[in-house]
């Protein structure tokens, strides 16, 4: 999944939301092409996981 924010925070933000509900191979650095405003991060989703399900 892409997501294109205005800044890191935001970016990660929704990254961390999206790891509540799904497996997550998550991003740690965001990209920014010159020229263009914010940022995108990239982090892929796997199975949805049921809410208490996933542990660490």
């Amino acid at each position: 999944m892409e997501v294109a924010t205005a800044d890191d925070e935001t970016a990660f933000a929704i990254q961390e939301l999206l790891a509540t509900r799904w497996a997550i191979a998550s991003a740690d650095r965001t990209a920014h092409e010159p020229g263009e405003p914010g940022v995108r991060l990239c982090c892929y989703l796997d199975l949805r996981q049921q809410p208490g399900s996933w542990t660490c």
